[in-house]
């Protein structure tokens, strides 16, 4: 199945290259930086156990409320209003914890108000004023639609695309019963790792790219690259992450597996069509293993070979 989730760096371009490339057998998947969670969506859930994780406590947030609070979520994405850039820019200063001095409240809420009908703008006070909390339906709402009507879904600029958020519901009620099962963590990546990490354990990471990551909430620095490979280096466990190709990371995983591929570049086509984004799968464990396994096309001309004709 697709996402409920649309998020930056999603892998739903590259993910059946993934799938070709996992081990044969393994007894539990954890997906390191679940982000939208497209991976482990497009997977049968066939392991001995399933996690997700992420740093990003608004993600969990949303997957927790996916699989736990199914209907109340659906419920509120129905009346919860972002039809424009104002309502936009309060929600997603709501989200970034952002302090609001009385002044700036009042003004958003005398905004609101001007704007929206009154049980909409009850809903607006009630995310302006309210702490968030575990599993809270209307910060995840809120998270969800700021998400969706962002540009590029990077939470950070309206889209300026109208979007009808029913189209997702049923999107949402296949989420809840393909995470009945699934672990929802909210770990730093060592953390995780060092938990779950087994010598049945397989591990997929797609960390945020090395010189893009100031496109994600949840800050990576250049130490957190050199913690992850040495995190990875020391793990029972098989492994396969996927990075940006470029020079800095070959150096930093010169002693695995290192194979180049390439996918679509969502963002560059409206300038460039066709555009693509250059891509390496690095592993400690050879992804060749299940290709091997799969049926080869023949062609026109290996039909004499089969029957032995020369």
């Amino acid at each position: 199945m697709n996402s409920p989730v649309s998020w930056i760096g999603g892998k739903k371009a590259l993910r059946e290259l993934i799938y070709q490339r996992l081990p044969k057998v393994f007894g539990r998947y954890i997906e390191v930086f679940g982000g939208g969670g497209w991976v482990l969506f497009g997977r049968k859930p066939n392991t001995d156990m399933e996690v997700y994780n992420d740093f990003n406590s608004d993600l969990t947030n949303l997957f927790h409320c996916f699989r736990d609070r199914t209907l109340a979520l659906i419920k509120e994405l129905g009346f919860l209003p972002l039809t424009g850039r104002d309502e936009f820019n309060v929600l997603r200063k709501y989200l970034e914890k952002e302090e609001f001095t009385d002044e700036y409240l009042q003004e958003e809420m005398e905004l609101a108000q001007v704007h929206l009908p009154e049980p909409q703008f009850e809903d607006i006070r009630q995310i302006l004023t309210e702490k968030a909390r575990l599993k809270d339906v209307k910060r995840a709402a809120t998270f969800f639609k700021v998400i969706r009507m962002s540009y590029g879904s990077g939470c950070t600029s309206f889209g300026c695309q109208p979007f009808d958020i029913r189209k997702v519901f049923h999107l949402i009620w296949e989420a809840s019963r393909r995470l009945k099962d699934t672990v929802i963590e909210n770990k730093d990546f060592e953390a995780l790792i060092k938990q779950y990490d087994r010598e049945n354990a397989f591990f997929y990471c797609d960390p945020p790219y090395y010189q893009t990551e100031g496109h994600y909430e949840v800050v990576f620095t250049k130490e957190d690259h050199y913690r992850l490979r040495d995190t990875l280096a020391a793990c029972q466990g098989k492994w396969l992450v996927s990075y940006n190709d470029c020079e800095f990371i070959r150096e930093l995983y010169k002693d695995f597996h290192i194979e180049s591929v390439s996918r679509i570049n969502n963002l560059a086509q409206r300038y460039e069509n066709g555009c693509e984004y250059a891509e390496v799968l690095i592993s400690n464990y050879d992804t060749s293993e299940r290709m091997r396994d799969m049926p080869i096309q023949m062609g026109l001309f290996d039909v004499d070979g089969l029957f032995g004709v020369q």
